[in-house]
């Protein structure tokens, strides 16, 4: 048997905790390719029109996996504990795939936080039912997280050390499923670099200590992943030249938050980006390189 594994949401947060757990009980799997136009354009075909734009990628993703293995891991998220919830597309994400694609046999576990549904008690239960034991499939969620949690680190430290760069930093407020996709936040990214500005990711920051300086911009919010990164805004003031939001076209959690920062930022310069399928490099490349031209105007007047 081979699991197929879209390389889109969630796998850009925990992939190393996926690949190392099915490794470690043996089993077979082929991760799909980076994003590209075609896998966008296929996910775009597979989806209504009103879905946010990661959902469209997921689709695609999931869709260059069939004939290439026997089941497709679709993984369930609802809460990251009993105040932070995800946003409802990770909730129904394995019905939309099985309502897509019907041929498709997908699995995964559900995520939601708390007793019975914590998340070593789903990875026992996943592994149980891909044949392991019980004491190999604690032992493989073990390592998987701990592999997962040493990979965490090397992000957090990579981010420390941008911050001490001798450039202007532009830190890009994103989700990782945004901030790490090739045609999404990895283009910003790159003309951030062409600009001869340093990059910095959200997730320079642990997880738990932004969304803990979240409240310093809005106590209300509950989605996990703005939390995490309204509050990278908040801690990267001092640290950095400038914030790129970036916005996935139309996720009503991301305009949200973002908006809250927009009004309640005042004093960093920021801009919104919102990245659509329709959105041009020349496009972006226009008005990355106005926001960088303007925080060097500030920077010498200063």
């Amino acid at each position: 048997m081979t699991i197929g594994i879209p390389r889109a949401l969630a796998y850009h947060r925990y992939g190393t905790l996926w690949e190392t757990f099915f490794d470690e009980l043996g089993i077979s799997y082929v991760v799909s390719g980076e994003t590209d136009r075609q896998i966008l354009e296929a996910g775009a075909k597979h989806t209504e029109s009103e879905s946010c734009l990661p959902h469209k990628l997921y689709m695609g993703h999931v869709q260059s996996l069939l004939g290439r293995c026997d089941r497709v891991f679709v993984p369930r998220f609802v809460r990251f504990s009993r105040r932070e919830e995800f946003c409802v597309r990770f909730w129904g994400l394995p019905d939309t795939v099985r309502g897509t694609f019907a041929e498709t046999d997908i699995f995964g576990y559900t995520l939601c936080s708390g007793g019975r549904w914590s998340q070593e008690g789903a990875f026992l239960r996943m592994g149980r039912n891909l044949g392991g034991s019980v004491l190999a499939s604690v032992r493989a969620y073990r390592i998987a997280a701990r592999r997962q949690r040493e990979l965490d680190f090397k992000r957090f430290s990579r981010g420390r050390a941008s911050l001490r760069a001798n450039k202007p930093k532009i830190l890009l407020a994103a989700n990782p499923y945004i901030a790490y996709d090739p045609i999404l936040g990895g283009r910003i990214g790159q003309l951030v670099r062409a600009f001869g500005a340093v990059p910095v990711f959200a997730d320079a920051w642990d997880p738990m200590l932004s969304k803990e300086a979240a409240g310093e911009i809005s106590t209300d919010l509950y989605w996990g992943f703005q939390r995490e990164t309204m509050g990278a805004v908040h801690l990267a003031r001092g640290q950095v030249d400038g914030v790129i939001l970036l916005t996935a076209f139309p996720c009503g959690s991301d305009c949200l938050a973002n908006e809250l920062i927009l009004r309640r930022v005042r004093d960093l310069p920021v801009i919104q980006i919102l990245l659509d399928e329709h959105q041009s490099h020349e496009g972006l490349q226009t008005r990355v390189e106005s926001f960088l031209d303007m925080i060097a105007g500030e920077r010498v007047s200063g």
